[in-house]
């Protein structure tokens, strides 16, 4: 091997006089140098700087273990900071796999602790650069090669699966945290329950609050939002009944809620349809001298216009403006969509007309909610001339957009333009979605056209579009309404190939339809089918079995099944 001179080389090096340095090289490979700089113990920073420019200078490759060697070099150095660099740089470009590092790593450094501190960095790295898997793996391999992991790494690692929605990684990790004696913060737990409760794993999350009292952390405001947030999106009854327990155990434990954690059950309530206890938030919220913001007032908003207590919404939206909180894009779309579900229209328009004047720019829901609510009052001419306006404010329609229009059209009984529409919305480069295929097969079967309905259904999933189980119900309906039973089993039996079970509304069709043709015992048949399948009926049911049934003379033998359908259920 050609030795160089390297007091000359590492000043060439530290002046960054690479042009002169290249004339050194001329008869040695880039890889001797670095060699020979590591050999003699040569400055890190100046080794690093030669890596880095040899690389871009000669387009070289360099093997893992000098990048190893580098790293423990800069490690001895305490250049923490370059380490990060280097690492960060290194995830990005280089593609070695985890355990090929590892063991690189471990067979040139020469203190356990040392490499430690390296992979703990690599770790950051990965999810810095948002390679998850490799620092899930990177976290394991850490237990094997028996490296201890610090919360730099660990917490973001947590975050990041959390983010991800990888909830059961991250329960590993947190369990494996604390069997590897790496110390939890109250981070690491409030990162934890909020996965939890992302996935609905409430009681879980209350074990890992039990968890952070006994490691000496009172659970503070973040942990108690995350919780009563968790519960009100639950979804199930008496969700915020526990929402409400929690914020009681906030303040007698002298937690104080803040603003978030009173516009979590603003929402919570308002999403359930419950006005007294929004307003019984809202009140409490202003009695801790909390003042309410756009967030309190746009949840209050549109829970008033989603339960139709349309003349409270006004008198709200005036209080915000007087308290100087303005309204949003969202604001406007809550009072606008609320008055189109009361078919007030023209009301709807003024909203709509007043939101330039505000300095506001109307979105693409903005637009839909206006134009769904003309096609819906047949108001045809309108909802064209507002389509055709959403280019002037730079927004495009989309296929919520086409569906509503085609809806209207098909309400109208013009599936041609229907037709038309749809292959305009094609020729944009929008593609026909589930809802547009529902909306036109609806619309054939109620002309009396199932068999061209069915062709659609074919055409969907030719296209990979799945039928849902309203696309089934919808076209079994429509050969029921044509009399055509052997159709509508048929369409049932390709529903079931289909991964999708008859739920109830299947039930209500075939039912309907076979009492509608006389076969009542054929009727009957299906009605314990659906109940010995655990399927609870429904409203439509007892109407079918009392209309179809009853009223006509026939009983219907339940066999045993522990129903009243004579009456409501």
């Amino acid at each position: 091997m050609q030795s160089l001179n390297l007091p000359i080389i590492s000043e060439l090096i530290s002046n960054q006089q690479w042009s002169q340095l290249k004339t050194h090289l001329k008869y040695a490979k880039p890889a001797m140098l670095l060699d020979q700089l590591f050999n003699a113990g040569s400055d890190a920073d100046h080794i690093l700087m030669y890596f880095r420019w040899s690389r871009k200078e000669f387009k070289v490759t360099y093997d893992l273990e000098f990048s190893s060697k580098l790293l423990h070099s800069l490690l001895n150095a305490k250049k923490y900071s370059k380490i990060r660099s280097f690492l960060n740089n290194f995830v990005k470009n280089e593609k070695h796999s985890v355990s090929e590092i590892f063991h690189t790593l471990s067979f040139f450094g020469d203190q356990s602790s040392a490499n430690a501190i390296v992979i703990d960095m690599l770790l950051l790295a990965y999810v810095k650069n948002l390679e998850l898997r490799s620092a899930y793996e990177a976290f394991k391999r850490a237990r094997d090669y028996g490296f201890k992991l610090s919360l730099n790494s660990c917490n973001p690692l947590l975050s990041a699966l959390v983010l991800e929605n990888e909830i059961g990684n991250a329960e590993y990790v947190y369990k494996e945290m604390i069997k590897r004696r790496i110390n939890p913060n109250l981070i690491t737990f409030n990162i934890v329950i909020n996965g939890l409760c992302k996935v609905g794993k409430l009681n879980k999350a209350g074990d890992v609050i039990e968890d952070m009292k006994s490691w000496g952390f009172a659970p503070d405001v973040i942990t108690y939002n995350t919780l009563i947030h968790g519960y009100c999106k639950r979804g199930k009854a008496g969700k915020m009944y526990k929402a409400e327990a929690i914020l009681k155990e906030m303040l007698a434990t002298k937690i104080f809620p803040n603003e978030i954690t009173y516009n979590i059950l603003i929402d919570g309530f308002c999403k359930e349809d419950n006005i007294l206890g929004m307003k019984l938030m809202f009140e409490q919220m202003q009695k801790q001298g909390l003042k309410p913001n756009l967030v309190t007032y746009n949840s209050m908003i549109n829970g008033l216009c989603s339960s139709g207590n349309l003349d409270e919404t006004i008198p709200l939206r005036d209080e915000m403006v007087s308290l100087g909180v303005k309204p949003n894009i969202v604001t406007y779309n809550s009072l606008i969509n609320g008055l189109c579900k009361k078919k007030m229209i023209e009301e709807a328009r003024m909203f709509f007309d007043e939101i330039t004047k505000q300095n506001l720019i109307p979105n693409v829901i903005t637009f839909n909610t206006m134009v769904d609510a003309y096609c819906k009052n047949g108001m045809m001419t309108k909802a064209f001339v507002l389509c055709r306006s959403m280019s002037d404010e730079g927004i495009f329609a989309n296929v919520s957009t086409y569906n509503c229009l085609i809806a209207g059209l098909c309400k109208e009984g013009n599936m041609e333009a229907a037709r038309k529409l749809l292959n305009g919305m094609e020729d944009k480069g929008l593609k026909a979605d589930l809802v547009t295929y529902n909306i036109l097969i609806d619309a054939l079967c109620r002309e009396g056209h199932s068999r061209k309905a069915e062709i659609l259904l074919i055409e969907m999933l030719k296209l990979d579009i799945t039928p849902s189980h309203v696309t089934y119900n919808i076209l079994m309906d429509g050969y029921c309404m044509e009399g055509n039973l052997r159709a509508a089993l048929n369409v049932r039996t390709q529903m079931e190939k289909q991964g999708k079970q008859a739920n109830v509304v299947t039930y209500n069709v075939m039912i309907k339809g076979f009492c509608k043709r006389g076969k009542l015992e054929d009727a009957n048949g299906l009605l314990n089918e659906m109940l010995e399948k655990g399927l609870i009926p429904n409203r439509f049911t007892y109407d079918i079995v009392r209309v179809e049934m009853m009223e006509k003379g026939f009983i219907p033998d339940i066999e045993g099944h522990l129903y009243n359908v004579s009456g409501s259920p």
